[in-house]
This record gives C-alpha cells, sequence and structure tokens, in this order.
C-alpha cells in the first residue's frame, strides 16, 4: 500500500526533490508563498536572525536585511492585488531569502494591476539613478512633502530599500493578462 501511495505521488517527490536540489544550489535559506500579514512578518525575520546568527553575521549586516526585509513584506501587504478583482481579497506574494560568500538577496513578487506598471518603473529608475545623497535628499523631501496615498505611504518604501542595501533594486514584471502582472523586487545586501 506504502508504494501505491508513493507511485501515485513520484512526480510531486521528483517536484520536490528538484526544488530542494535548486534551493540548495542557490542558497535559498527561506521561502514562503501565501498570504503576507504582521504575523508572517514576524516569524519571516526571527527565522531569519537565527539563520544570521548561526552563520555569525555581523549585526550591521543583520539590520540591513531585517529592514529590506520588512520594507519588502509591508509592500506586498499593501500594494499586491487580487487577480480576481475583490477588492478586501487578502494579498498574496512570495518571499525568498538567499545568501552566498558576499551577499544576501531578498526576493519578493506579487500580482499588480497593469496600470501600475508604468508608474513603478518611474519610481525605481529614478531611485536607481541616485546616489546615496540622491536618496538622502529624496528621502527627506519625501517626509516633508509626500503625499499620502490611499493605501497611507508616502512613498518611502524603495527609497528605503535602495538606502538600507546600498546597492540598486533589479525588479521585472512578467506578463499574466491584459489586467494583471507579476512584480518581482530583488534586493541585494552586501556581507561585508
Amino acid at each position: 500500500m506504502l508504494m501505491t501511495k508513493i507511485g501515485a505521488n513520484k512526480d510531486f517527490l521528483e517536484f520536490a526533490y528538484q526544488l530542494y536540489h535548486t534551493m540548495q544550489a542557490n542558497e535559498i535559506n527561506l521561502v514562503y508563498e501565501g498570504v503576507v500579514t504582521q504575523e508572517i512578518t514576524k516569524t519571516f525575520t526571527a527565522l531569519t536572525e537565527k539563520n544570521m546568527v548561526k552563520n555569525e553575521e555581523t549585526s550591521q549586516v543583520q539590520r540591513k536585511v531585517f529592514n529590506v526585509m520588512v520594507e519588502c513584506l509591508q509592500n506586498i501587504s499593501k500594494h499586491a492585488d487580487p487577480m480576481d478583482g475583490e477588492e478586501d481579497e487578502e494579498r498574496r506574494g512570495i518571499v525568498l531569502v538567499s545568501h552566498g560568500e558576499k551577499s544576501y538577496n531578498v526576493i519578493t513578487g506579487n500580482v499588480i494591476k497593469a496600470e501600475k506598471r508604468a508608474g513603478l518603473e518611474a519610481t525605481l529608475e529614478h531611485i536607481n539613478s541616485l546616489d546615496k545623497e540622491g536618496l538622502s535628499a529624496l528621502y527627506k523631501q519625501q517626509i516633508l512633502g509626500g503625499k499620502i496615498s490611499e493605501k497611507g505611504g508616502a512613498g518611502l518604501g524603495f527609497i528605503d530599500i535602495a538606502k538600507k542595501s546600498g546597492n540598486k533594486i533589479a525588479y521585472q514584471f512578467k506578463e499574466l493578462t491584459d489586467d494583471y502582472c507579476f512584480f518581482i523586487i530583488i534586493t541585494t545586501i552586501s556581507r561585508n
């Protein structure tokens, strides 16, 4: 009977093994897909902290990774769009944390309405064009004069991610339908 169950799930077992192998090869420490809540954020940061302490990571790198992770998770919880158009649908996304010899990567993805794409691209390109001083000036400008959006933000999240990581924000959009796309952000935090 056990062989029958394993036989019926052979494709899934192969998928699970390939996922495990891919995660090991790419040094992916954590993966989550689902609704992003405050509790998920707390759990994710606690797991990441344990992992970084085990790897004897410096407190400065830990702070940067935590700050970036929290900003990315808040981005999903505030700005992900449900594909069926139900506004009170819970906001879902995917989060991955990986590390290598020289850096950590925080990768997030979520569905957004296609109409948001141009504005996000313009914002990210502007942020990526700035140096450290430019980011600080833009951050101050947003705090002093930024409009609060209907979602409760003043546009500080991406600026803060770029400031904390010290690197450009990599991003990509994958078209899902004419009305929706999948928005991926990759943030790299150097380990030195």
